[in-house]
């Protein structure tokens, strides 16, 4: 089997042989001092070994157990499993560390292991061939033969289902036999039935027409990742990555549909750089000169702006062809080969000349100066393809491909630093550093002004004509002319925004009271930056703000409230934010533990801002309108607009409210937080350190779910 680059190592001696085999027992320490993160994962996916199908969600899990691998720099070994009932055994003997199958919590093996927090809850679906239309309920499978794996969770829960209905037959899955073949053997009648997860089940019933879910076993259940019981930083470090992961899952949804798609979501989805040009974080505030003429454009239009942050600058472009976001800025230079890559580029918005940056007492005039240095830029970078030219004109100087990661900022802040010798800038771009006080200058001008412009799927072309309105229309208007001022015209300006910026010189976090956050956020369960989003919407960080009903503190928490909780003031940021914590978590804890894991945190904040009753009004409203009312976004959301009309208020128990509030308030939470995420993650790696988990220590995460999940 090939391996693709970047594509975590197989091993082809799964627990189940014989043969001599890795085995090893650690916590994440451990783990980091061997380098390696052995995943356990099904051998037996869509009938082969280790050949994943499209669609198949332990596929979309395996990757993200790669993802969390690398994220702890440590090399992802997936490890094939081909028994399901060898899974549990193979870690517990330290055959693997992980365990990423799709893997339904259940009481008998919470005794056995440990779990991560949920991925996502599922309904357990009964599968029978196409032409059966007499199975609508337990009750009539009296009588009939039901093929499941017995290590499975399906052989428990169907086992208990028998007590009442003694009638039904279990059928073990032999060994060996595939899904595929078990399949097959439901839709020719060899056997009546099987069951598989609902997210599983949707994936066979995508391409097979011979098969149909005949109804829902009672009850949903989580689905978790295993890990041993005594790996407790391992499944620390986990469970911020799963909270960041699945909180984040719209960013991986994938649409390729164009102005017309957009304008029907309603969402403007845009790939940016987090960097002093484009896009950054001042005083909790979102800036940038791209992110504010990007959200221009969308307000223009009636859009959300979401910006999605690449992790290296190679992928602004693939995600672009991908699907993952509908533009991509970033002051990129309409390249040649566009057309082939199916993309094409707006008329540009911006020019800047392009300058070699040396340190301030080099003396480098002209490209004879650079004679025994070396400059280092990204391979990916347009400057790349100048230094190449340069060097063909008859410069002597070494050229160093830089980390794909790394900003053009930071590669300026190396040669002030002296640990480069010279690297290269846009115009605007080395003004920023400039303004900041940096000992570098510019050697010399490598090229005139160079265009600026926005990428777009080739066939976008309605996209891209809304685009080229906005910029003919703008571009050396007020707006622009305003914002281009504030980002690179005015020394001063441009010197307190940089400066500000994660990473800058005077940037201490994401808020003044981030220890404080941090502390209360894991003592309750919550991501101390998703309570920074939400404080910032409360309260712009103002520990003194007071709303209109008497809501006070950086968390605007009611005086009724704050007694409740056993707080006689919530002015002082201690008190404001513990108190508002705290409330939080009896909010959450009032919704029913099969919500899925992501979905619960939205229903909260939406429940912290409109009350608990308006949001289960909206909950019940969604399903009577045949919307789902177990997800917030663009489910019972929308319900909770309704609740703003006449007709549906007076039906609803708790009566008007006015939806547009606790809608907004949720999006604009979610749309900070993951600006937060983000820039906390790859731009302050001490906010984001394994060491200080987004989700709590394993103790507390028992108490959380002891209290409802």
């Amino acid at each position: 089997m090939s391996q693709r680059p970047g594509e975590a190592t197989a091993v082809d001696d799964p627990p189940g042989d014989t043969a001599p085999a890795d085995r090893f027992v650690g916590d994440l320490a451990q783990l980091k001092q061997r380098g390696r993160l052995r995943i356990l994962i099904p051998a037996n996916i869509g009938g082969a070994f280790y050949l994943p199908r499209e669609g198949w969600p332990v596929e979309a899990q395996h990757e993200a157990a790669e993802s969390f691998a690398r994220s702890q720099g440590l090399e992802p070994v997936l490890v094939p499993v081909e028994r399901f009932a060898d899974m549990i055994p193979g870690l517990l003997e330290g055959r693997g560390d992980l365990i990423a199958a799709n893997l339904g919590v259940t009481e008998s093996r919470r005794r056995k292991i440990a779990f991560s927090v949920p991925l996502t809850t599922v309904r357990q679906q009964v599968l029978v061939a196409r032409s059966r239309n007499d199975l609508k309920g337990a009750a009539d499978l009296e009588g009939q033969r039901v093929m499941i794996d017995r290590s499975s969770s399906f052989w428990e829960h169907l086992t208990s289902i028998r007590e009442q209905f003694p009638g039904i037959t279990l059928v073990e899955r032999p060994g060996g036999m595939s899904d595929e073949e078990e399949l097959d053997a439901v839709a020719n009648g060899e056997i009546d039935a099987t069951v598989r997860d609902s997210n599983v089940a949707n994936m066979y019933l995508s391409y097979r027409d011979d098969i149909q879910v005949a109804f829902d076993l009672p009850g949903t259940h989580d689905i978790a990742w295993g890990i041993r019981p005594d790996a407790h930083k391992l499944r620390a470090a986990l469970n911020k990555f799963l909270h960041l992961e699945f909180l984040a899952e719209n960013e991986r949804a994938r649409h390729k549909d164009g102005w017309d798609g957009i304008k029907k979501r309603k969402v403007l989805r845009i790939l940016l750089r987090n960097n002093a040009a484009s896009y950054f974080l001042y005083k909790g505030e979102l800036h940038g000169f791209e992110y504010e003429l990007a959200k221009a454009f969308a307000d223009a239009n009636k859009l959300r702006l979401e910006v999605i942050v690449p992790d290296t600058h190679e992928q602004l472009l693939d995600w672009l062809v991908e699907g993952r976001a509908d533009v991509a800025a970033g002051f990129l230079e309409p390249s040649e080969d566009a057309a082939a890559r199916g993309l094409t580029f707006s008329r540009p918005y911006h020019h800047a000349p392009r300058h070699l940056v040396v340190h301030a007492d080099d003396a480098v005039s002209c490209a004879r100066d650079l004679q025994g240095l070396t400059v280092s830029v990204r391979r990916s970078s347009p400057y790349w393809r100048d230094l190449v030219e340069l060097r063909a004109k008859g410069a002597r100087f070494s050229l160093q491909a830089a980390p794909e990661e790394m900003e053009t900022e930071e590669l300026i802040g190396r040669v002030a630093s002296g640990e480069l010798d010279a690297t290269v800038a846009d115009g605007h771009l080395l003004d920023i550093e400039l303004a900041r006080g940096l000992p570098v200058k510019s050697g010399f001008r490598l090229s005139d002004d160079r265009a600026h412009a926005v990428a777009v799927r080739a066939q976008n072309g309605k996209l891209l004509a809304e685009l080229n309105g906005f910029i003919r229309k703008e571009y050396k208007g007020l707006v622009y002319n305003i914002l281009y001022k504030k980002y690179f015209g005015n020394p001063r300006n441009v010197r307190d925004l940089a400066d500000g910026r994660p990473g800058g010189a005077a940037s201490n976090g994401l808020s003044p009271f981030d220890d404080i956050t941090r502390k209360y956020a894991e003592q309750y369960g919550f991501d101390w930056r998703l309570i920074t989003a939400q404080m910032y919407q409360e309260s712009r960080f103002d520990p003194q703000a007071r709303s209109f009903a008497g809501a006070g503190g950086l968390l605007q928490v009611m005086p009724r409230t704050a007694k409740f909780m056993g707080f006689a003031t919530v002015q002082e940021p201690e008190d404001g934010i513990h108190a508002g914590i705290k409330y939080l978590d009896w909010v959450r804890n009032r919704f029913e533990p099969v919500l899925p894991f992501n979905e619960r945190m939205w229903f909260t904040l939406a429940a912290y801002n409109a009350g608990h009753g308006h949001v289960e009004d909206a909950r019940r409203l969604a399903r009577q309108q045949g919307m789902d009312g177990d997800r917030w976004f663009d489910n019972a959301e929308k319900a909770m607009l309704l609740l703003s009309k006449k007709q549906y208020a007076s039906k609803a128990r708790h009566g008007y409210v006015r939806g547009t509030e606790p809608v907004g308030y949720v999006r604009d939470i979610r749309q900070r937080y993951r600006a937060y995420v983000e820039i906390s993650s790859k731009r302050l790696p001490e906010l984001g350190s394994a060491a200080d988990p987004v989700a709590p220590s394993a103790a507390v995460l028992d108490g959380v779910r002891a209290a409802g999940r």
